[in-house]
């Protein structure tokens, strides 16, 4: 998000049919990356991402935690790991911002992109324009999807009265079966994780609840410590009286104040590049392994008033998260 704050899930929308179902929208925009996503050839379910600015030497920004310069002291950047970013690639929709290698305009999914190509450094990273619908597909090893968007429709409905495209199936299918780790963005209306907001109702967060390898993600207004707590950020959803939603959802912090970019739609990435990062040091682990270390080593002690029906597990930590010589 930028900083006129964009409504979480701009471009992601569901239509209500006749049959009381709710089905997709599909437009493919002028980019060439959709001609990648949409044009039929065998690859179509995965664009592969343009090539990145890259420095020979990553750096800890100033917005990142502390943590991710430890991990990359220690050997850990992702590699190993595939990222894949399902987000707009396509629209004519760009803003500004910087995290810290010069201001830009770019599309949401390019920001969200590079955001977790620079906590994840060494992983490699996919690029599947949400407004196809086809499959997303999953590369050799260990995968992290990262979806920094939302699918609304009319409140009331439950999650299989959707009429999903196989974009989405897949995506649920693959957290339901702990496939891939799926960091999904909570949200931005400041309600409770498949809460309802303007009688409209985000149906992918509800698809997602409840699944081994999902995880939710809040927004804090800065990294925590001990002695300088971070609360939730205004605009952020939070985890809500659902258990199976508290045992899934995680904060960090996002700086809006340092890039200009503000939402959960930037707290997402930084734990999609977490869990790459966790991937690249349990090399064996599965999906769901690397999900649970994740959520049983987040800190509560970094949080104002730490309640798990507003911060869920609590702030992610990698550092404690790439403690053990093992995990199970």
């Amino acid at each position: 998000m930028s900083n006129n704050r964009w409504k979480f899930g701009i471009a992601a929308a569901l239509a209500l049919v006749p049959a009381s179902m709710a089905m997709a929208q599909e437009a493919v925009g002028p980019d060439p990356l959709s001609t990648l996503c949409a044009g039929g050839q065998a690859n179509a379910a995965i664009c592969l991402s343009a090539t990145l600015a890259t420095t020979t030497t990553p750096t800890v920004q100033s917005w990142m935690s502390p943590d991710v310069g430890a991990a990359w002291r220690a050997g850990y950047k992702g590699q190993g790991v595939t990222i894949t970013i399902v987000d707009d690639f396509s629209s004519t929709s760009k803003f500004s911002g910087n995290f810290g290698i010069g201001t830009q305009t770019q599309r949401h999914g390019e920001w969200t992109r590079e955001e977790a190509s620079m906590v994840a450094p060494l992983a490699a990273i996919r690029s599947k324009d949400f407004s196809t619908s086809s499959a997303v597909a999953l590369a050799p090893g260990l995968n992290v999807l990262n979806l920094s968007y939302g699918m609304y429709a009319k409140a009331g409905y439950s999650p299989s009265q959707i009429g999903w495209s196989a974009e989405e199936a897949s995506i649920i299918s693959y957290a339901t079966k702990g496939t891939a780790v799926v960091s999904k963005a909570a949200g931005n209306d400041a309600v409770a994780v498949g809460g309802v907001t303007g009688g409209q109702q985000d149906y992918l967060d509800l698809a997602l609840v409840g699944k081994a390898s999902a995880i939710f993600v809040g927004a804090l207004n800065s990294n925590g410590t001990t002695t300088n707590k971070a609360s939730m950020a205004w605009y952020s959803n939070t985890a809500g009286s659902n258990t199976a939603v508290q045992s899934h959802f995680l904060v960090v912090g996002v700086a809006g104040d340092k890039t200009g970019l503000y939402g959960t739609s930037f707290a997402a990435p930084i734990v999609a590049g977490y869990a790459a990062i966790v991937g690249s040091k349990f090399t064996k682990a599965t999906p769901t392994q690397i999900t649970n270390q994740l959520l049983n080593t987040a800190r509560t002690d970094t949080l104002v008033g730490y309640n798990a029906s507003v911060y869920g597990r609590g702030e992610a930590s990698l550092s404690r998260a790439l403690a053990p010589l093992a995990i199970r």
